[in-house]
């Protein structure tokens, strides 16, 4: 058993080492999917592909990442190594549940950190639906009526944007500070005058 676990601890430290070497170059990078979930080996970064991940089906791809099984292996030799070493007279049972115990702990680690760093990562996808209720500034002149679309600045999540814009009411100026009350496409939303809002409540439609 002894041969065994030092197997084990040099196959998981040595591809341990060996991978976060890769991935400091760039090329470490083994890819795991689980329907539309993929992550890297890397433990840094993942793509839910339809907009929607499966936190219960996340957790069990961190667990069998390559970081993690490879991390436990390494642990679960060096444990077993250990205590091969310091049981007298020698107790492979006990040694075994240990090492496994013990490596299975560390596989249970990784896959926690790579979720909580999966949980801080952000797409950088800019929602425009979710500009609704938020104030702008006209940039272009609006057209009365929906007659025409202008241009308006706002920040959505933490960006400065720019959509085109119309309006149900009156023209709007440049320089008018409005308010978001619909967005019908993508790329074209519905504002009003900011001043008006005492007289009209937020629609809070979406047609994207």
């Amino acid at each position: 058993m002894e041969t065994f676990y030092a197997y084990c601890a040099g196959i998981g430290a040595s591809l341990l080492i060996g991978q976060v070497l890769l991935s400091l170059i760039g090329i470490g990078h083994h890819d795991f999917d689980s329907g539309h979930v993929e992550l890297h080996a890397d433990g840094l970064s993942g793509d839910a592909h339809d907009g929607h991940l499966d936190h219960g089906g996340h957790w069990f791809v961190g667990l069998l990442s390559f970081r993690a099984i490879v991390s436990a292996l390494a642990v679960f030799g060096l444990v077993g190594l250990g205590l091969t070493k310091e049981f007298n007279p020698p107790r492979p049972v006990a040694a075994v549940t240990i090492a496994l115990a013990a490596g299975g702990s560390m596989m249970y680690a990784v896959a926690w950190m790579l979720r909580v760093l999966y949980s801080l990562r952000s797409d950088g996808t800019v929602r425009v639906e979710r500009s609704v209720g938020l104030p702008g500034t006209v940039y272009l002149t609006i057209p009365a009526n929906k007659a025409g679309e202008g241009k308006v600045t706002l920040k959505i999540q933490d960006r400065m944007m720019e959509l085109a814009a119309v309006t149900a009411g009156d023209l709007i100026p440049t320089g008018t500070a409005v308010v978001v009350l619909a967005v019908l496409s993508p790329h074209v939303i519905e504002v009003a005058p900011a001043a008006a809002l005492s007289e009209r409540p937020l629609a809070g439609n979406t047609h994207v």
